[in-house]
């Protein structure tokens, strides 16, 4: 008889909430590109209308940081699944508490960047 009629649905939670991690990432490091390559837009744009381009700098750096901050989601999210899978195994499992928190935090602090960004930018046309 199976003591842990559920340890399947643990393991297969665990999958779907590291695969859910992994998209979430992945989406991050595309966001970063396309601020990035926005910034380039934006230079050749202004370059065109015979105006100095300073902005394509800030989103280069800005789009390099949100695609490190997708890059560490997935490193992340790799040693979460191998912390859970190995507390499972175990019978000792724990919520992801501080993770969660600094992760949470971070894209938070990143969204208020990105509306700064927004905001200064939209004052050069």
């Amino acid at each position: 008889m199976n003591d842990k009629p559920d340890r399947a649905g643990d393991h297969l939670a665990n999958e779907r909430t590291f695969l859910a991690w992994v998209r979430t990432s992945i989406s991050v490091v595309v966001f970063g590109f396309v601020v990035a390559k926005f910034g380039f837009f934006l230079r050749e744009l202004l370059r065109i209308g015979g105006q100095g381009a300073t902005e394509g700098r800030l989103s280069l750096i800005m789009g390099v940081a949100f695609m490190a901050m997708g890059i560490f989601m997935a490193i992340v999210a790799v040693w979460r699944y191998r912390v859970t899978l190995k507390r499972l195994e175990s019978g000792q499992f724990e919520p992801a508490r501080g993770v969660i928190v600094f992760l949470g935090l971070t894209t938070a602090v990143f969204g208020a960047i990105l509306a700064v960004y927004l905001i200064i930018t939209a004052r050069t046309f």
